[in-house]
């Protein structure tokens, strides 16, 4: 290399910064924050500018789905690689549940830690309250934040009805720190606690997973945001977690992280709808959280790596939450877990290697083990089941819920997901080999995992962690 080359080189390199051959891994899950939420896919009434920046430079997964389309089972799968029924996690454990992850399964903070990465973890854990399942004890090495959802305390607008919440604990480690603790601050919290992290492991490789609780109901903002949007409270959450981003993105730049450092910002489930005008949007969906229609597990991603990803390049390949984990293993250089997991490393994708297909299919688990649907990315596959729907009342507003109601499928239907994202029309007679197909697949993991909804029992699934409070 010349001289000018060498000087050019030199200046590329930020001040400080110094050639690493590890990758740091930020990880930002948000709650709730449907497909739809943001302004580069048509937000009204506030922009989320560094998000959209961040889509512009990195590349956008259009066919990212969670585990499952609740909050804990969706958690547990991502943080394990499994599909949430295969640890026997289900739904969205609260202050009273009796279980939580099983020691015997590996997070992403224990397999990274196989190479010596820093944790930590801001945010929502949801993968059990007691001393024992909390991240702690599961390969974080810092945590701050709630044990479960923000909406879990006794000011739920159902309380007395449905709930009999007791006090919300916010914890510090492993202790408990305060009480109800005014949620306003919570996104400036995590967002500054995260950013001290950063800095005080930037000479070494480090894992943040940034867990926002935001914007799940109930709405929380800081002075800063509010009443800054024309969508009312739900658009200031929306542009002050925007914020969140951009500081997190701008550390790193600043540290001279930017070219050994995987950013991802992807959420845990759909929009909770029922909430009306503080929920977000599935931008034209089917349904939304707690179904198996896309409205609930399809939901936003985008990944970002300087020199790696292609910038503002889209992937329109099937991948799931459940697939962090072995490609972060990959990224580190790390054992897989000794058990059995769900996830595929999508590499090749962050990397847009041509051709490459490293997931082929995702089934649609949800409750204690029914398995609802399957699809291989361009067909989905429903399977009669009954289902909580949101469009026969009107929604609620203002904070307070609205009516549900239940229906039931009760004929099996096939969507062509190319031409209507929105499983709207059944094209199950049009093309009988890609049902086949389907059901093969579908049938397949029913010998392996069960499916409640047929009486199958299946022989590899594992049990969670239980305690005994007597």
């Amino acid at each position: 290399m010349n001289k000018k080359a060498l000087l050019l080189a030199a200046a590329a390199i930020p001040v400080g910064a110094v050639a690493q051959d590890y990758t740091n891994i930020v990880l930002i899950n948000l709650d709730d924050v449907g497909y739809g939420d943001f302004s580069y896919n048509g937000a009204y009434g506030y922009t989320t500018p560094n998000i959209d920046r961040l889509a512009a430079e990195g590349v956008r997964f259009t066919h990212f789905l969670a585990a499952q389309p609740i909050s804990g089972a969706s958690r547990a799968g991502l943080l394990t690689g499994c599909y949430p029924n295969r640890i026997g996690f289900a739904g969205a454990p609260g202050p009273d549940s009796k279980y939580g992850i099983n020691p015997d399964e590996m997070t992403i903070g224990e397999v990274l830690k196989q190479k010596d990465y820093a944790t930590a973890i801001f945010g929502k854990w949801h993968l059990g309250s007691q001393r024992q399942f909390l991240p702690l004890q599961n390969g974080f090495d810092e945590y701050y934040g709630l044990p479960y959802s923000n909406d879990m305390w006794p000011y739920h607008p159902q309380q007395g009805e449905v709930f009999n919440f007791p006090d919300l604990p916010t914890i510090d480690g492993n202790d408990v720190v305060g009480y109800n603790l005014d949620q306003n601050k919570m996104t400036t919290d995590y967002t500054e606690r995260s950013i001290k992290f950063i800095k005080k492991n930037r000479k070494k490789p480090f894992f943040l997973y940034l867990a926002h609780n935001m914007a799940h109901v109930p709405l929380a903002v800081s002075d800063k945001f509010r009443g800054k949007s024309e969508q009312g409270l739900y658009g200031d959450v929306m542009m002050e977690i925007d914020w969140s981003v951009g500081e997190i993105w701008r550390t790193i730049r600043e540290l001279g992280l930017e070219d050994n450092t995987l950013l991802i910002l992807t959420s845990d489930n759909g929009p909770w709808t029922n909430y009306g005008n503080h929920a977000g949007s599935a931008g034209g969906l089917r349904e939304a959280k707690a179904t198996t229609f896309d409205g609930g597990n399809r939901v936003p991603c985008i990944m970002y790596w300087k020199g790696v990803t292609h910038a503002g390049t889209t992937c329109n390949r099937l991948a799931s939450n459940i697939d962090l984990l072995p490609t972060f293993a990959e990224i580190a250089g790390a054992p897989l877990p000794k058990n059995k997991i769900d996830g595929v490393s999508v590499l090749s994708l962050i990397k847009g290697e041509a051709g490459a297909n490293p997931r082929e299919s995702f089934v649609y688990y949800y409750n204690k083990n029914d398995l609802e649907a399957v699809t291989d990315g361009m067909f989905k596959l429903v399977f009669p089941h009954r289902y909580v729907t949101y469009g026969a009342y009107a929604p609620g507003n203002d904070g307070q819920p609205g009516k549900l109601t239940n229906l039931e499928l009760t004929d099996m239907q096939m969507f062509d997901l190319r031409r209507d994202p929105g499983e709207r029309y059944n094209v199950i007679t049009l093309y009988p080999e890609e049902a086949m197909k389907l059901m093969r697949i579908a049938d397949e993991k029913r010998l392996e995992l069960g499916d409640n909804l047929r009486r199958m029992k299946g022989t590899e699934r594992r049990e969670p962690a239980w305690i005994d409070n007597k």
